[in-house]
């Protein structure tokens, strides 16, 4: 029987971790033994007791909370759950964020998917937007809440070094319904081979937070594996916005800085020279804390750097 490990990383999100470990205790196991590990990132305002005494009604699904004296980001937080997995003999690893509830066959089908081939490496779902949640919450019909795309795949823009989802904002209609190869697995939820992150490492927590799962993503795929879009696999997100949204401090500190690490390592010649012009017109014209994520990226201040959490 193979075992699969889910890691929740939560950091204040008391209300949003209950109601995701609530989904994943009505999923329906097969073939798996399952263990849940909550991981929490340092919390400062929540009670921990209440997601700890969390009962799964399964006897095969087994619960483990982890609690890190402080925020290590999301590259850093989910290492602490993998490594506890791995040591614990997981045979598959699978990412989820905490602000999501799952389909009851969930993990059956991302495992059915892995297991079709030695070449693939990490499975992603399709994944909805939780009704109300969406981006513009006056574009759908009522019936069309919870049909709402979030993420059918990831695509990178390499002339740009920006990844966006596929079908994002889109009702699904079947348009994305085969199973086909990704550019990238969203740190939302992605199901990884054990042997894979065997053989190229964890999170990178240079990246703290944001553009940890694109390099991750691409060191899978150099590593000669695939990263593969299983449609059946459904989850429904709810993008909350907990780091604050579009042009939040948090934001435009990490994906400026992180956006440069990521493109300076991976991305075209051309590419990387368009990433370094850029970086100086931020620092000349950008808000604060896309100057001191450029600055910070040049004097090599990773991890944490110098944002306060």
């Amino acid at each position: 029987m193979k075992n699969v490990a889910i890691i929740i990383l939560t950091f204040n999100g008391e209300k949003d971790t209950m109601e995701c470990l609530e989904s994943i205790a009505k999923m329906r196991s097969l073939n798996y033994k399952l263990q849940t590990v909550v991981v929490d990132n340092g919390s400062t305002d929540v009670d921990t007791s209440v997601i700890s005494n969390f009962q799964f009604p399964i006897s095969n699904f087994g619960f483990k909370i982890i609690q890190n004296k402080e925020n290590l980001g999301f590259a850093g937080g989910n290492n602490v759950g993998i490594r506890h997995a791995l040591e614990n003999g997981a045979d598959y690893v699978v990412i989820l964020n905490n602000d999501t509830i799952v389909h009851t066959d969930l993990i059956n089908e991302l495992v059915k998917t892995a297991e079709s081939s030695e070449k693939i490496g990490i499975v992603v779902p399709k994944i909805y937007f939780a009704p109300g949640f969406e981006f513009h919450k006056d574009r759908y019909k009522k019936e069309e809440l919870g049909k709402v795309i979030w993420y059918a795949g990831g695509i990178i823009d390499w002339d740009n070094v920006i990844g966006y989802h596929r079908g994002v904002d889109e009702v699904d209609h079947g348009q994305y319904n085969r199973i086909e190869e990704a550019d990238f697995a969203t740190g939302c939820c992605m199901l990884i081979k054990k042997e894979v992150l065997q053989e190229i490492g964890l999170f990178d927590e240079k990246y703290f937070l944001y553009y940890e799962d694109n390099d991750l993503s691409k060191r899978v795929k150099k590593a000669g594996y695939k990263i593969v879009y299983a449609p059946k696999a459904i989850l429904w997100h709810k993008n909350a916005g907990s780091a604050g949204g579009a042009g939040s401090s948090v934001q435009d500190y990490y994906i400026t800085r992180n956006r440069l690490l990521f493109g300076i390592r991976y991305a075209p010649i051309r590419s990387k020279l368009a990433l370094i012009r850029e970086s100086v017109g931020l620092l000349l014209n950008g808000r604060p804390w896309q100057r001191r994520g450029v600055l910070d990226f040049y004097l090599r201040r990773f991890g944490r750097g110098s944002f306060i959490i």
